[in-house]
């Protein structure tokens, strides 16, 4: 794995530690440590290609002005061999560090060497990562919600795989509680409706109105006839779940396989209640002395994990709350699975149950701080410039499979990680499936395309590209071509900042302005027509730009086309 800009890093701090050993050693320095200090990428490069704050991270411990600091280590900085040209001091005693042409023929060679591995990183160093997304209500169609989070969770897992984690991509399905009695309530009020008539039976207030729930019962007099109408609502109910929740279940797993998304699990939220999870989790709560009666109800003593109030665990008829199977689903993934780490993807509107979950891993014995929540906010859709709310197919909300029917599944990938997930989310379905450089999406697509489009145009001229030596390397010297390399070296670097903040947003991001910084080359350098050696070397440029395009397009789940 090769990181350029963390080599170059290195490289500093060891020029730094060199010279200030020799300044010390000439008595130019005090001969004491000089504290910590730190190396950046300045925004103007113009001051310097890394800037090193040495001097004044030293100036309590030598005692002297930071300037003074700063010339002596430039006085005694041996940078022969080291891929840095020249130190410049500046302001009140920044180190500012010049690459020389070395380095940038090292970043090229270092992507075409690594090829479909650049960008990858050690960061995670193999540790168990569960990153569970969507887990959509499988009693009715996914919304507007779900497919951005199935977006982002999918960038997300796929990011983390880059930075070197074991990861699994899981959906937790809700098949059990409340929600699961009503939605047999509802079948067996639309069958009846259906059977007998639709002033037969009330339809119940808190039931599901979709549609999907008359179709679902549709289907099951289709196939099965009728007779349910004879047999108690308990046996209807259950009879209509078991036929209906493994199709909803199905539907969301085509879906979502449209949606480019495959998971390694989908579990059961049964499985927690049949297998005596929930059970055992209740009485490891009350072996700790963490819960306690009343009302007929048992609780958990949630503040004394620092939320506002208790919760119910168990309620007065018995039944056990969906906290309490959510407390047994994580001490699953941690105690029985063994993952490192732990990922949800949720909606904003589950803000409050953060804190509370993660104190109720504490509470069992595990660690909560291994436990991190990704709050998605909301989704805007815009048409013509007005909120677009309902299908234009089916005139009802929109839907994961209304989205997919009317824009490209890069599109909206695309869309829906291009903004950090803590801000809200305008989906502009016009700009989705234009073809403009003012479709994000589109403008990264046209990069890869015009560069395997100069390709093809060369090879019908009988020119192919070939390795080239450092020296036709070394030929790569406009600004240009120098941004264009300088960019490309951050992936590494750009892949670990986005699973340390948890946001897919950095690599989007990170694929316009590669595109952009492209775009200018391609507009300033002429590949064809240009001398044997200067022409292989850009065309090598070009190669490794598609690869690293490839790479963060990959890392998105999105296509990079050939042609355009």
């Amino acid at each position: 794995m090769i990181n350029p800009i963390l080599q170059a890093k290195g490289q500093i701090a060891q020029i730094v530690d060199r010279a200030a050993a020799a300044a010390i050693a000439a008595g130019d320095l005090p001969d004491c440590p000089a504290g910590e200090y730190g190396i950046e990428i300045p925004a103007d490069h113009s001051h310097g290609d890394f800037a090193c704050n040495f001097a004044m991270a030293g100036a309590r411990t030598y005692k002297m002005a930071p300037r003074k600091i700063a010339d002596a280590i430039i006085a005694h900085a041996a940078l022969e061999g080291t891929g840095f040209s020249r130190i410049e001091v500046a302001g009140p005693g920044f180190l500012n560090f010049f690459l020389d042409q070395s380095w940038f023929t090292g970043a090229v060679e270092a992507v075409l060497e690594e090829g479909e591995r650049y960008g990858t990183t050690d960061l995670g160093q193999g540790k168990k990562v569960m990153v569970e997304f969507v887990s959509a209500n499988p009693t009715g169609p996914m919304h507007l919600g779900n497919a951005r989070g199935g977006a982002l969770g999918d960038c997300l897992a796929s990011v983390l795989r880059w930075a070197g984690y074991d990861v699994t991509r899981e959906f937790y399905i809700n098949d059990a509680g409340n929600q699961i009695e009503k939605f047999g309530k509802s079948l067996s009020a639309r069958y009846l409706q259906i059977v007998l008539g639709d002033d037969a039976v009330v339809f119940p207030e808190d039931g599901y109105q979709g549609a999907d729930i008359r179709v679902l019962a549709q289907q099951y007099i289709d196939e099965h006839g009728t007779g349910l109408e004879k047999e108690s609502e308990e046996l209807r109910s259950q009879t209509l779940i078991d036929y209906a929740l493994p199709k909803n279940i199905q539907k969301l797993k085509e879906d979502l396989a449209k949606y480019r998304i495959h998971y390694d699990v989908w579990f059961h939220e049964s499985q927690l209640h049949e297998d005596g999870s929930v059970g055992r989790i209740i009485e490891l709560l009350r072996s700790r002395g963490l819960t306690y009666e009343k009302d007929g109800a048992v609780w958990y003593k949630a503040t004394a994990f620092g939320d506002e109030k208790d919760e119910v665990l168990v309620r007065a008829n018995g039944n056990p709350t969906y906290f309490a199977a959510d407390i047994a689903y994580h001490y699953n993934k941690f105690a029985v699975r063994g993952f490192d780490w732990v990922i949800n993807v949720w909606g904003a509107d589950h803000h409050g149950h953060v804190a509370r979950l993660k104190g109720a891993m504490d509470a069992v014995g595990l660690d909560g701080s291994k436990l991190d929540v990704v709050l998605m906010q909301l989704v805007r859709l815009m048409r013509g410039g007005e909120v677009a709310r309902m299908s234009k197919r089916t005139g009802k909300a929109i839907t994961l499979a209304d989205l997919l029917d009317e824009i490209p599944v890069d599109a909206a990938r695309f869309f829906f990680n291009q903004r950090e997930p803590n801000t809200h989310c305008e989906f502009d379905l016009e700009l989705a499936v234009s073809e403009s450089s003012q479709n994000p999406v589109y403008y990264v697509q046209y990069a890869h395309a015009r560069i395997c489009s100069i390709l093809k145009s060369l090879a019908a001229e009988g020119i192919s590209p070939r390795a080239c030596t450092r020296e036709e390397l070394d030929l790569l010297q406009t600004e240009q071509e120098r941004e264009l390399v300088r960019f490309m070296a951050t992936l590494p670097d750009v892949v670990n900042a986005s699973v340390k903040a948890l946001d897919s947003s950095k690599i989007t991001k990170y694929c316009v302005e590669l595109a952009t910084l492209f775009h200018k080359f391609y507009n300033a350098c002429h590949v064809k027509g240009e001398a044997e050696g200067l022409l292989q070397a850009r065309l090598n440029l070009c190669l490794a730009v598609r690869q690293v395009l490839r790479n963060v397009l990959e890392m998105l789940g999105i296509s990079a086309p050939e042609s355009m």
